[in-house]
């Protein structure tokens, strides 16, 4: 109205239709007008599905059991496994039914010792020999692998002590002792309780390429003596040694090493060349037998980095 006071914007009706836009906010999206970011979800990415994520347990899970079954045939078949003894003829060194663990390596460091504890083949020398392959190729292969791992044999496997190395002279008796080269063992330490060293016979010389075995328990135990007459004169052929018997593993109450008598130790033992030859073994091969004895600890801290290595695989997935 003339003469009226002024009105204002807000007042005026019309003044709706011609008000301003509103000019959008200068903060980028997701930031609240404190500058903090809203943490929203990824609307891109959807969660993986529960289903896929048991998929993938699973498959990890039968490749750590793949792995460990291959480690351990592969350990079986070159590096150690585990004899049953089966008979009293290693009393009391060794009882039935206590599981000893075989070193398959050793002897690829040094040669067989006097004294140690074997486990050998009676293939080519005590029998019974092993069944001819059979014709077809198929059946003879699977044979032949299932025999390398270890879990096949047609065989018969003995275990007993070394005496005499090739070339040595084996007999008895010399005022009731075992003698080899003429040296008397003092045999007290490990012969069965009550036992002779043995019943008297002729000076035997070892074959090359074998050696002369006995059991501890000499009156229960047919050894190298009750075979002079077969190939070998009762020695065993070196080739046909599995490995060194070097722990007992169970029962728990017979855990132990099976470490080489003292008696063997004898300087007089070392004066043939089977003798020299060992000195020079031990002398030259320290460091190859040193690895050898550290070998399980090796093969078990391999064995735990390839088993783990999956396991720490499926941990660092589950965490991301």
């Amino acid at each position: 109205m003339p003469g009226g006071p002024p009105m204002d914007d807000w007042d005026d009706p019309g003044s709706l239709a011609s008000a301003p836009t509103p000019v959008p906010s200068a903060r980028p999206p997701g930031r609240h007008a404190s500058g903090a970011r809203r943490s929203e979800p990824d609307q891109d990415q959807p969660k993986a599905p529960a289903s896929g994520k048991h998929k993938h347990f699973w498959r990890e899970l039968l490749i750590i059991v793949v792995a460990a079954a291959a480690l351990t045939l592969l350990i079986k078949a070159f590096v150690v496994q585990v004899y049953k003894i089966p008979s009293a003829s290693m009393e009391n060194t060794l009882q039935i039914n206590d599981r000893v663990l075989v070193n398959k390596l050793v002897y690829h460091f040094r040669g067989i010792a006097r004294g140690d504890v074997i486990v050998f083949s009676g293939q080519d020398s005590w029998g019974p020999d092993a069944a001819p392959p059979s014709s077809d190729p198929i059946v003879r292969l699977w044979d032949d692998v299932l025999s390398d791992i270890g879990l096949q044999s047609s065989q018969t496997f003995y275990i007993k002590r070394v005496i005499g190395l090739p070339g040595d002279r084996v007999a008895c008796c010399t005022d009731g002792k075992l003698t080899v080269n003429g040296v008397p063992l003092n045999e007290t330490s490990y012969l069965y309780p009550g036992d002779q060293p043995s019943f008297a016979f002729k000076t035997v010389t070892v074959p090359a390429g074998h050696v002369w075995v006995m059991g501890d328990h000499r009156s229960d135990s047919e050894d190298s003596r009750y075979h002079l007459s077969d190939p070998g004169q009762g020695a065993i052929p070196e080739s046909e040694v599995v490995g060194r018997a070097f722990l007992i593993i169970w029962p728990p109450s017979q855990l132990r090493d099976l470490p080489i008598p003292s008696t063997f130790s004898q300087a007089a033992l070392r004066s043939g060349p089977a003798g020299a030859a060992l000195v020079g073994a031990s002398t030259v091969g320290g460091g190859a037998l040193a690895a050898v004895a550290a070998l399980p600890v090796g093969v078990s801290a391999g064995a735990a980095g390839v088993i783990g290595t999956p396991l720490l695989l499926l941990r660092r997935r589950r965490a991301r």
